[in-house]
């Protein structure tokens, strides 16, 4: 072929590929554009709805007001006064109790239910939707219901105490009591849940490494504390930072059931902060404490996902 020489219709084909891909991209970023313009107003409207209640409590914690409803900018004085107060650092003491306790309780019975929800294949469905039940039900409806069943007088908790020889308890009016209780209502409540997750993680585990396992004669125990247990692990941190969450602004099972009593035994930082601004209107107060509140939870969310980084496959 001579030198120079191009074949007919080469040039023009590069140039329709060229254009090709030309409008394709237009195409494309007119989507994108079409996109974000569509998409806008509900991004706009979420990020509001999020930021404006945020940033008024923010600048709420930096004010005062007066019995008369004056209002002056107080600066730092309301953060300042959490240090000396004696109520701030009981209502922290009971919400880390609470915290502690509760969590413990769900994660161990949780990974036990799971383990039995897993390996009992052949149980009737509607026996499986009973175990996971309890955390479908409205917090409130379960906290009624608990006040009933530990009625020191009428409740079915005492009745079966009584039977067995044992004394009766006020179970919420003991200033001993109240915090394991509480926590035992809320484990009743949400110890499915964690179940559910980790039952999710259970399935997904591979069954060549239990089959191996099994050849090698390993014992039920050892393959869960060789195998299961630690392939487990990110989904168990998984678990544990959802409920770590709830735990840290629990509010509602323990207004329902005790409004924080006896006295001051489960007064935990929300029952605190909800008292100071809606029995007191220390609006400038109770803004600064549940900031104080939020900044906790996000340095324990930031905790364990360090804690997860670490363990993750």
């Amino acid at each position: 072929m001579p030198a120079g020489f191009v074949l007919a219709g080469t040039q023009p084909d590069r140039g329709q590929e060229h254009m090709s891909d030309t409008a394709a991209t237009l195409t494309q970023d007119r989507q994108k554009l079409e996109m974000a313009a569509l998409s806008a107003p509900a991004v706009v409207f979420t990020v509001a709805m999020i930021a404006f209640p945020v940033v008024y409590t923010i600048w709420l914690g930096f004010q005062t007001f007066s019995t008369t409803g004056k209002q002056s900018f107080a600066g730092l004085a309301n953060y300042s006064k959490l240090i000396s107060d004696v109520e701030f650092w009981h209502g922290l003491w009971v919400t880390i109790a609470l915290f502690v306790l509760s969590l413990a309780l769900q994660l161990v019975f949780g990974i036990w239910l799971a383990l039995v929800l897993f390996h009992a294949k052949r149980l009737p469905g509607i026996v499986r939707s009973l175990f996971i039940s309890p955390f479908m039900m409205p917090p409130v409806v379960a906290g009624m219901m608990w006040l009933v069943i530990l009625d020191p007088s009428l409740g079915a908790a005492n009745y079966i105490l009584q039977s067995v020889g044992l004394p009766p308890s006020d179970w919420l009016a003991s200033p001993t009591w109240v915090i394991p209780t509480v926590a035992l209502i809320d484990s009743w409540q949400w110890t499915p849940y964690v179940a559910l997750i980790v039952l999710g993680g259970l399935q997904s585990l591979p069954t060549s490494v239990y089959e191996a396992a099994q050849i090698d004669g390993a014992s039920p125990f050892k393959t869960f504390q060789r195998i299961t247990l630690p392939l487990l692990l990110p989904t168990i941190v998984t678990a544990a930072i959802l409920r770590s969450v709830d735990l840290l602004r629990f509010f509602d099972i323990i207004y329902i059931t005790t409004q924080g009593g006896p006295g001051n035994s489960s007064n935990t930082l929300n029952v605190y902060g909800f008292r100071v601004g809606f029995e007191f209107f220390n609006i400038g107060y109770a803004s600064a404490l549940m900031l104080t509140l939020t900044a906790i939870v996000f340095g324990a969310v930031l905790a364990f996902n360090r804690l997860r980084g670490a363990v993750a496959w």
